[in-house]
């Protein structure tokens, strides 16, 4: 047993999977990184369920092989087993840390979380605005959904921290975070009013109008409609000249 199994293991799969114990990176094989994914997203599953996803082009005799397989490599050599048997459930030990996990716990707290503009300044997660894709090439159907609906959870956690940065006075970093929403999707109205409305509170009206108005052609051009009256509402003066909002704009 090495000096780096009796430190704490941590599964990464926010930009490329990742298995550390502290600076050291192990490699398990394709099969053991396809199953500590599995179970660091979905958190526990059956041996029957678990193979046939991992292995669904195989028989259910194959895929159970398969499974044995990466847990054998997994559990090789380490006196702390990574991942736990329950009957016929698996799932990861506790003592293993999953980034994807940190990521929704800091995203769903952020989405659930009051914040009274008299809050001491906040510390935002750095892994909130900073996080890469969920396993990029991956492209499972199980690596899809997961991918999606962690997307949709980090930018509603992204609107809401700029928002509650905002009332907290805290410009810089409630743009910051706004801006990261708009990068990662950047047709979603409600994240370009979340910059829109950084910039008004800083009294930057040209720079809230130019913001607007780039936002305006681009929806313009990619789906021939224009940003929502409320958000043209927002802006203290008309976002003219240019394309007139009001060829463009929803009914």
């Amino acid at each position: 047993m090495s000096t780096a199994d009796t430190l704490a293991p941590r599964v990464g799969l926010l930009g490329r999977f990742t298995l550390t114990y502290g600076p050291t990176a192990v490699d398990v094989g394709t099969g053991a990184q396809r199953l500590l994914a599995y179970l660091g997203l979905r958190h526990h599953g059956s041996r029957t369920v678990v193979a046939g996803t991992l292995w669904p082009d195989v028989t259910e005799e194959r895929a159970l092989g398969s499974l044995r397989t990466a847990l054998w490599r997994l559990h090789r050599g380490r006196r702390e087993p990574l991942v736990c048997s329950e009957g016929d459930t698996l799932s990861l030990t506790e003592t293993v840390t999953v980034d994807v996990r940190t990521l929704m716990d800091s995203a769903l707290h952020m989405v659930g979380a009051s914040s009274p503009a008299t809050a001491p300044p906040p510390d935002p997660p750095r892994h909130l605005l900073r996080a890469g894709d969920l396993l990029p090439g991956w492209d499972d159907d199980w690596i899809l959904f997961e991918r999606e609906r962690l997307r949709q959870l980090r930018l509603h956690a992204l609107e809401a921290l700029a928002h509650r940065l905002l009332a907290q006075g805290h410009h810089a970093l409630a743009l910051e975070a706004a801006l990261e929403s708009v990068h990662i999707e950047p047709l979603r109205e409600s994240a370009h009013r979340a910059v829109v409305a950084v910039h008004l509170a800083e009294h930057n009206v040209l720079e809230a109008i130019r913001h607007y108005r780039a936002f305006r052609d681009l929806l313009h051009g990619e789906l021939g409609i224009g940003p929502s009256p409320g958000f043209t509402a927002m802006l203290p003066v008309s976002p003219s000249p240019g394309l007139p909002v009001s060829a463009v704009t929803r009914d």
